[in-house]
């Protein structure tokens, strides 16, 4: 099944330990890029998110964000660093008596200086096991939405592949009207030059502009691409850089058939592939 890339998932879980949430949101990117916000106590965690990420996901820009608040009973308790404080104060007069100047700082101030308060370490084993578990239950809910908003997309893909079908069939019944008008302007042309025809330099120069304009290898081209795209969307594994290629050889095709192209139907046809396949390039740019 295809799998869009963007998508989002959000998934909260309260405990003793007090409330973890995730919030993922990924979008289309070339490869998998992932964009971490942890909270301090729980950086640690970084390397094993990383990996759950790259064991689940193939491409997309994901942002995941980890929100934890502990419960009251758990926030570790504060405590002054005395003897570090008393080295401040100490420094603070030494300082005082060379500039010949009371500078004696608030407690407040004292407070914001780095190390002056160290908070009592707390376990946090059962919390950083209870947020991975929590990112593979959020991790679930993104991929059964990348999963539904694959299978709109496929919808939208398979339409246009009907359309651009649809198109092909149009431009091959199209061309033998195409060559007997081509071959009668030709004649009638040669028929003002000269009175008498030569059957056959008019036999060759009706060859060599049918050869010019002879677009069956294009509509088979066309009409084989399409039908790997259909096969491509039926495939349980990433299709978006197979597809993304699919489209750059479309749309080879649909040019070479325009620049070939002696009438204005096949023009219009060969434009309408071209607005056809960058549709379908740009849905394809969302799938994984």
């Amino acid at each position: 099944m295809i799998k869009s890339m963007t998508a989002f998932a959000r998934e909260t879980r309260t405990g003793d330990f007090g409330e973890l949430a995730w919030e993922l949101r990924s979008v289309n990117h070339r490869f998998l890029e992932p964009h971490l916000r942890l909270p301090e106590e729980l950086r640690a965690l970084e390397p094993a998110v990383r990996e759950r990420l790259g064991a689940r996901l193939q491409r997309g820009k994901v942002d995941c964000t980890l929100r934890y608040c502990p419960a009251v009973g758990l926030v570790g308790s504060l405590r002054l660093n005395r003897p570090y404080v008393e080295q401040l104060l100490a420094a603070g007069q030494e300082i005082a008596d060379l500039i010949g100047r009371s500078a004696e700082p608030s407690g407040f101030e004292l407070l914001r200086w780095p190390g002056v308060i160290q908070e009592q370490e707390r376990d946090l084993n059962e919390v950083s096991k209870t947020a991975l578990d929590l990112l593979d239950a959020a991790l679930t809910t993104l991929l059964a939405t990348r999963e539904r908003e694959g299978a709109r997309l496929g919808v939208l893909l398979t339409e246009r592949c009907d359309r651009l079908q649809e198109s092909v069939v149009r431009v091959r019944l199209r061309m033998p009207q195409v060559l007997t008008g081509v071959r009668k302007r030709l004649t009638d042309r040669l028929a003002e030059v000269r009175g008498e025809l030569d059957p056959g330099r008019l036999e060759q120069e009706l060859s060599l502009l049918a050869a010019r304009l002879d677009v069956e290898e294009e509509m088979d081209r066309l009409e084989a691409h399409v039908a790997e795209v259909r096969d491509v969307l039926k495939r349980d594994e990433p299709v978006g850089r197979r597809l993304d290629f699919l489209m750059q050889e479309l749309n080879r095709e649909a040019n070479t058939l325009g620049s070939k192209s002696a009438d204005v139907e096949v023009t219009r046809e060969s434009v309408e592939m071209k607005v056809l396949i960058e549709q379908l390039r740009e849905q394809i740019q969302n799938l994984e």
